[in-house]
């Protein structure tokens, strides 16, 4: 669960929503540190083979479709997410890669619960 200034956001919930749209092949939602709001939400999505999609894009599709709390703040396009031996997407490995990524290593110690 990602809290958004004191909201609950469901990943799963705006996965679903993403899934929704023809050009996607996979998807993962995650919440990242935000100094305002203590986390903000960030999609990572994988598009099938062929397709290509702006971030504008991506996030008009998104705002269609759900509350605009919940439209994710960042996404990235990437080509895999990374694994464990069982196939589970490593949400927290995710997490870290964006922390650093977007240079949000200040607001990574605020605590949401």
């Amino acid at each position: 669960m990602i809290i958004r200034g004191g909201e609950n956001i469901y990943p799963k919930e705006i996965e679903e929503v993403i899934y929704t749209n023809p050009k996607v092949k996979d998807v993962s939602v995650i919440g990242v540190p935000d100094e305002q709001y203590g986390e903000e939400v960030m999609a990572q999505i994988i598009l099938k083979d062929g397709e290509s999609a702006t971030v504008d894009e991506m996030r008009a599709y998104i705002a269609g479709l759900v509350a605009r709390h919940k439209v994710p703040r960042y996404i990235e396009f990437v080509d895999s997410f990374p694994m464990n031996a069982a196939g589970k997407i490593l949400k927290f490995k995710m997490r870290e890669a964006a922390v650093e990524k977007l240079n949000l290593q200040k607001a990574n110690g605020i605590v949401t619960a």
